[in-house]
């Protein structure tokens, strides 16, 4: 019995998966800059203003394009998060994102349109969504501070239900703009002590075509999360969200999106979310299994003969 267990303990050291990064989410509709850059973005990952952020902020952002997040700021974003540094939620690691450019991946949005904004989940928490816009004034070109930002959310939503492993936030997109424009979200745990943040880049008006771009995928709902929390399962225990719209009545149809949005496709699987773990699981029972069958033969008790 002592050399069976030693032997599963090595057997659980070689093969036991390697454990999940610990990541969360992000807006993946419109795409955000950290979705846009992270090493699921296809297209856009390689473009320009991506290419300069990877190289400006350090080694593994781009892995981690799921994981901004800040404790302990309990709703002081203002005063916890330094101006000019809004979209790296101040954290150096993801500094490239603040970089004051032109070119980021956008998604084409009508004014005062139906929208529904997807946040993709790796591991859920609860929590308030809350989606800021710039001001009619605001210019591109430079990295986003408070003062850009229009002082209420155009978008509230507590606890919103999760589909395809996303939370689903309908809403209406805001009124009197056009051109570049920047949606600021603010995802403030009440299950953690964590707040996330994130910066999508709008091109609101009609007539123009965005790039065609491919953001990360939620995990799909036959997946987990990196949390082993399965998002079919999540969707359906989600509570009833709390929405509260400053502009519009929020659209009927919670998952139809504004025709005229940027269809902003999402990859299927998550780097977070694969299957690997299942497999590996599966392939350790099937080897302890056939390591005690070879130690039950080995210790079984030999066949005394009998003398003539």
């Amino acid at each position: 019995m002592a050399a069976a267990g030693t032997l599963v303990g090595v057997l659980v050291a070689l093969f036991a998966p390697t454990a999940p990064a610990s990541a969360h989410g992000t807006l993946t509709s419109p795409i955000s800059r950290t979705a846009a850059c992270g090493t699921e973005g296809g297209a856009t990952a390689r473009s320009a203003a991506c290419r300069a952020a990877v190289a400006a902020s350090q080694p593994g952002a781009a892995e981690a394009w799921d994981n901004l997040r800040v404790a302990g700021v309990d709703g002081r974003d203002r005063s916890v998060i330094p101006d000019g540094k809004l979209c790296s939620g101040g954290l150096d690691q993801y500094a490239g994102l603040d970089l004051p450019r032109t070119d980021w991946p956008t998604t084409t949005v009508t004014p005062g349109a139906r929208f529904t904004f997807r946040y993709a989940t790796t591991i859920p928490h609860q929590g308030t969504f809350k989606l800021f816009v710039t001001k009619a004034s605001y210019r591109p070109g430079r990295a986003l501070r408070w003062a850009d930002l229009n002082t209420k959310p155009f978008l509230t939503i507590t606890d919103p239900r999760i589909s395809n492993g996303a939370y689903v936030l309908p809403g209406t997109m805001p009124k009197g703009l056009t051109g570049h424009h920047v949606i600021y979200g603010i995802w403030q745990n009440s299950s953690t002590a964590d707040t996330y943040y994130s910066c999508s880049d709008v091109l609101f008006g009609a007539g123009t075509e965005p790039a065609k771009t491919k953001s990360p995928s939620p995990v799909s709902a036959a997946q987990g999360g990196s949390g082993g929390i399965p998002a079919a399962a999540s969707g359906s225990a989600s509570p009833a969200a709390t929405h509260h719209h400053h502009d519009a009545a929020p659209s009927t149809a919670p998952d139809q999106v504004e025709p005229s949005a940027a269809a902003v496709q999402e990859p299927a699987g998550m780097m977070n979310g694969s299957r690997w773990p299942l497999i590996a699981g599966i392939g350790l029972t099937l080897a302890v299994l056939g390591a005690i069958g070879l130690l039950a033969l080995h210790y079984r008790p030999k066949p005394r003969h009998r003398r003539g």
